[in-house]
């Protein structure tokens, strides 16, 4: 359950997601001033010193407003975990979300500096494993999530996952509406996760070409591929084509190999089309529309959660 000095800041039980090259300060910024969470990963930063910066505006421009929450890369591939995480006891923020990988050897710094943490999982052997490690919250990942995603059906995972955790929970995957966080709330969730949606915002760091395909994309252009990250990762199939290359022949990546893709100067070479020009969203696309500001869309979804709980 969300703490109620928490809760009560919220005008939605919603996380703007965590998006690689996507969330940066304005986002983040305009999310926890229009009453939901915003998130970003320390990763989209391409220095440490740069990550300080980040920190300190969007801590400015937040306070009183929601929580921001850190995205923490966890896996052992990441060489600036430690300064990553350095950076973030800093800042102090409320909450952290932990992915790509175990929570355990971040768990204590965050915890002695009062942070909530909140751990991707996509497995109920994943969610045992950080309930294990102490964490404070669970963010599913199931089949419909953009970027890296899971496999199992929302339902099911939220149910069996309640049926040993009454810490916090929150759905991450098909969220393209307010009726979506509506409906995971009622499933038992405390959060849900909107990403896909957000890209299409004014204020992400998104090309307009991104955001102009969103708006054009269907449900059916959502491709599911270890191609680019060497985890399953839902990218758009009209990026991937525009690209050169065939969404149906690709081949997998390999090994994950996080400092390769956090490396700012490999995201600069010309053939970086992985980062540059193929894209991800998640099933959510369907109800991507046009490209709103941050308030105008959670005022929005807002309306949409309202009619659905009335209904």
């Amino acid at each position: 359950m969300l703490p109620a000095s928490l809760k009560t800041r919220l005008k939605l039980p919603l996380i703007a997601a965590p998006m690689f090259l996507v969330s940066g300060p304005a986002l983040v910024v305009a999310a926890c001033r229009a009453g939901v969470i915003g998130s970003f990963p320390t990763a989209n930063c391409r220095t440490v010193a740069e990550l300080n910066a980040w920190l300190a505006e969007i801590k400015q421009a937040t306070a009183g407003a929601a929580p921001f929450c850190p995205n923490l890369i966890v896996h052992r591939s990441n060489p600036r975990l430690a300064d990553d995480l350095a950076a973030v006891l800093r800042a102090r923020p409320e909450m952290v979300i932990t992915s790509v990988g175990s929570p355990e050897p971040v768990m204590k710094p965050l915890k002695d500096a009062g942070c909530l943490v909140l751990a991707d999982v996509a497995s109920v052997r994943h969610a045992e494993k950080a309930v294990a490690a102490g964490v404070d919250g669970l963010v599913l990942l199931t089949a419909g999530a953009g970027g890296q995603t899971g496999w199992v059906n929302p339902f099911a995972f939220v149910r069996a996952v309640r049926g040993f955790w009454d810490g916090i929970v929150v759905m991450a995957g098909g969220m393209a509406d307010g009726h979506a966080v509506a409906a995971a709330e009622l499933l038992g969730c405390d959060l849900a996760y909107m990403g896909t949606k957000f890209i299409a915002t004014r204020e992400s760091l998104a090309k307009t070409a991104y955001k102009e395909m969103l708006v054009g994309a269907r449900l059916d252009d959502v491709k599911l591929t270890r191609a680019f990250t060497g985890l399953e990762t839902n990218m758009l199939r009209p990026s991937i084509e525009a690209a050169g290359l065939d969404p149906d022949n690709l081949p997998e990546r390999g090994a994950i190999d996080i400092a390769k893709d956090i490396n700012a100067a490999e995201r600069e070479r010309p053939d970086a089309k992985r980062w540059k020009d193929i894209w991800s969203a998640g099933h959510s696309v369907s109800g991507v529309a046009d490209i709103p500001s941050v308030a105008e869309l959670v005022e929005r979804t807002a309306k949409e959660y309202a009619a659905a709980r009335r209904g």
